[in-house]
């Protein structure tokens, strides 16, 4: 049975190929958003931004709070 729907399957191909291409791009999206040594070079960034004064502080706090809690996230689910 698994050639037969294998054959009839065939015409979804395309299909299924992109949806797995989809499902990979979506993982590792994920593994970098989660990706502690990438929310430190965003925060390393964001911090050197604020020196230079190109952000204020209501910028700072908010994308610092959102970074923060990349990280925590990013503990729990590992």
């Amino acid at each position: 049975m698994g050639l037969l729907s294998e054959v009839l399957l065939l015409p979804a191909a395309p299909v299924r190929g992109t949806v797995w291409v989809l499902r990979q791009v979506v993982a590792e999206a994920e593994r970098q958003y989660r990706d502690p040594a990438v929310v430190q070079r965003e925060l390393a960034r964001l911090v050197a931004g604020y020196e230079r004064g190109e952000i204020g502080d209501a910028e700072f706090d908010r994308r610092e709070d959102e970074l923060l809690a990349r990280l925590e996230d990013g503990a729990r689910t590992r």
